[in-house]
């Protein structure tokens, strides 16, 4: 028998349907005949296009690929985009010139959407607010990190995102969190000197992961001016948006890879809440009531 490792692609949507009835409609779909432009800034495949406008601040991004959510959609920069370090990579391993793994985060924090997505049920408008995220994962899920949580904070003036992982015990248990706040069209400041803590615990009573019932984050940095910055968004959780059973998600291919690891049973908890961001800079204390997305991920 001969095994091969062989490149694929897939494009997935995931609408959520606030009215609590409605199934969310989750399409998942390989392509076929994928590639970059020449600048690796634009994505191709038979019925998708991800393209970079010329003046670099936008996306558009079509998919024919199912006809359960046919996209159209725009996303424009409205914010600068940040990456934290020289290329926003994060290495694992003992020699930093020749690392065993990488990951690379890049945020457009702040962008105004336009555009929709066609459902057999009608048509749904995304006209609103975004978070654009270039993440490129340069190793297997499950060594990568044991467990995960984001945070995307949208209100009319502010912006706060955070990708926090913690790596498995093989890479120390290590925490390495990624995170920026925005102020309309300005970055505050972006960093890692930020934090993610499940503040209560419920636990998930179909299986031993502990889902967080209460959560808080906060962020920490400086000004380009100099001035010290904090912010906090902190509350209960509430009733999840979804939990999503990630075995039962992925290609088949990935399902070899990690589905033979003991102890291996991902599972992404996933929620949608109003809170209030209290951000403090320098002197200038303020708080705004916004819409936080939320996730949280157990792997290992």
């Amino acid at each position: 028998m001969t095994r091969s490792i062989r490149t694929t692609a897939q494009f997935n949507t995931k609408i959520f349907y606030p009215d609590g009835k409605t199934p969310h409609l989750w399409s998942s779909d390989p392509l076929e005949n994928y590639g970059f432009d020449d600048q690796q800034l634009s994505f191709y495949a038979d019925n998708v296009a991800v393209t970079l406008s010329e003046d670099g601040t936008s996306y558009t991004i079509k998919s024919a690929t199912n006809d359960n959510s046919i996209v159209n959609l725009k996303v424009t920069r409205t914010a600068p985009g940040f990456q934290v370090g020289k290329d926003g990579k994060s290495f694992f391993g003992t020699d930093p010139s020749n690392p065993w793994g990488s990951m690379r985060h890049a945020f457009w924090p702040r962008n105004e959407v336009t555009g929709t997505i066609i459902t057999k049920s009608g048509d749904l408008d995304f006209k609103g607010s975004g978070l654009f995220i270039h993440a490129l994962q340069g190793m297997k899920p499950h060594h990568a990190a044991a467990k995960w949580n984001f945070a995307d904070f949208q209100s009319p003036t502010y912006t706060a995102v955070m990708m926090d992982y913690t790596t498995p015990p093989s890479y120390g248990s290590t925490v390495v969190n990624v995170g920026g706040l925005v102020r309309d069209g300005e970055i505050i400041c972006a960093g890692s000197s930020n934090s993610a803590t499940h503040t209560e615990v419920k636990g998930d009573p179909d299986n031993d992961w502990p889902e967080p019932a209460s959560v808080k984050f906060q962020w920490s940095g400086t000004t380009k001016d100099g001035r010290p910055v904090s912010a906090c968004l902190e509350g209960s959780l509430g009733q999840r948006l979804d939990r999503v059973d990630v075995m039962a998600e992925v290609p088949k291919f990935v399902k070899s890879i990690v589905g033979g690891v003991a102890g291996t049973k991902p599972y992404i908890y996933q929620y949608s809440l109003p809170l209030t961001l209290k951000i403090k800079i320098g002197d200038e204390e303020s708080e705004e009531k916004g819409t936080l997305f939320s996730e949280a991920t157990f792997i290992s």
